[in-house]
């Protein structure tokens, strides 16, 4: 293109020439003196319309990867490698945060928030391909709160209209248990168990929880770490691991330890022993002692009797029914008694598990007639005002202040 075809934009001239008096060559208006870059031509002989055809524009460059983007996806390369997830997850977590880094509610936001959609667009490509992570697990991969990196997952699939489906955390159990590294490469022979094991049980663990209403209403992951420790005492239940804390096992397993899941722990073993008692086994084994007693005695001869077991003849006592149905029958006995007096009777001690609002439920005001107005002439009987009176001195007291008060009743009396 000759410089005889374009025009300044300052003044309007076409007259430019070439300039090369510098490295690089420039063309320059005559007129006015400014230099005519090829960014602000305007080119007659495409049209003649005069519009700013701009570089980018005119030509088919594609547009290179921002250095911030750069490293924000290799941000997500690293967490992907961390949570060793498959490949597919991988290309789909660096497409999605692609797709949140151009959108336009995203364009500028602050670096820790985009710290947190490298996590969040991980976690909505997990959930998608079926792979279990959790929030906490993310929010503490990230090292941020969990409650700010939920507002941030839910804001960006809303605005990018990702339908992730929800995940129970009985599907989670397997990645979560991955976490503990207790091992045989990571810790000796006596504490170490296969992932699998240790799995299995957690998840029975977790989902009795469930049916015994401790779930309900809880934080999962304080849930799962109990689960998951008594899971490990209960698979190989020597002396040595049964010696193991909480906080121990959490430090050997090189995981942090989170203060509910103690009581969590209570709750779980509170539960088991329940079932342990309503085993049917151990039901019929004290019926078959019993059993077993009985017969004893009735071999023995009557001469070798106590004296205490032989009794006058007379109506035979009631049987006594088995160990189990006895304590339920009279459970029920107790039960249907308090109904029958109280009908506003706590029902969650009468089965095996309830909701704890339940078992513990708080008691209620129980409201009194409104007192009738105090003048302060009222009568007080001896009895309250003995009722007052705690020590020695204040008996000297109050029977000196009546002598007082009888001496100058009198010597107002004598007055009259």
């Amino acid at each position: 293109m000759s410089a005889a075809s374009l025009r300044c934009r300052g003044c309007g001239s076409t007259n430019i020439i070439q300039d090369d008096l510098y490295a690089q060559t420039q063309l320059v208006c005559v007129d006015c003196g400014s230099v005519v870059s090829e960014g602000v031509l305007n080119q007659e002989t495409f049209g003649g319309s005069g519009k700013v055809v701009s570089y980018s524009q005119s030509t088919a460059v594609d547009k290179k990867p921002s250095r911030s983007l750069k490293e924000c996806l290799r941000r997500v390369k690293a967490i992907c490698r961390t949570l060793r997830v498959n490949k597919e997850i991988e290309e789909l977590s660096q497409n999605t945060f692609t797709q949140a880094y151009q959108h336009q509610k995203y364009i500028r936001v602050s670096l820790q928030k985009k710290e947190i959609l490298v996590g969040c667009c991980v976690l909505v490509s997990c959930r998608l391909l079926n792979w279990p992570v959790t929030i906490g697990t993310m929010g503490s991969l990230l090292d941020t709160d969990v409650l700010h990196f939920g507002s941030i997952y839910q804001e960006m699939v809303k605005i990018l209209n990702i339908e992730a489906p929800s995940c129970s955390f009985l599907d989670e159990m397997e990645g979560y248990c991955q976490e503990y590294q207790i091992s045989a490469p990571h810790v000796c022979e006596e504490l170490a168990e296969k992932s699998k094991d240790l799995t299995k049980r957690t998840v029975a663990l977790v989902e009795l929880a469930a049916d015994s209403w401790i779930v309900t209403g809880r934080r999962p992951v304080p849930i799962m770490m109990a689960a998951t420790y008594l899971a490990w005492q209960s698979l190989k239940p020597n002396k040595y691991r049964l010696s193991f804390t909480l906080g121990k096992f959490c430090q050997i397993a090189k995981v942090k330890s989170l203060r509910p899941a103690l009581k969590r722990v209570t709750e779980m073993k509170e539960v088991l022993c329940k079932l342990a008692k309503e085993i049917p086994w151990s039901r019929a084994l004290k019926t078959h002692e019993e059993a077993l007693l009985a017969e004893c005695e009735e071999n023995t001869p009557s001469n070798s009797a106590p004296v205490e077991e032989q009794r006058e003849p007379g109506p035979d006592p009631p049987q006594r029914p088995e160990s189990g149905e006895d304590e339920r029958s009279e459970s029920q006995q107790h039960a249907g008694s308090k109904g029958t007096q109280d009908p506003a009777e706590n029902w969650g001690k009468r089965v095996l598990f309830a909701p704890p609002c339940v078992v513990h439920a708080k008691k209620r005001r129980v409201e009194r007639p409104a007192a009738a107005d105090v003048t302060g002439d009222e009568e007080i009987s001896d009895g309250e005002i003995s009722s007052y009176i705690r020590s020695a001195s204040e008996v000297r007291e109050f029977a000196l202040a009546q002598k007082i008060l009888a001496q100058s009743e009198d010597g107002a009396a004598a007055k009259v």
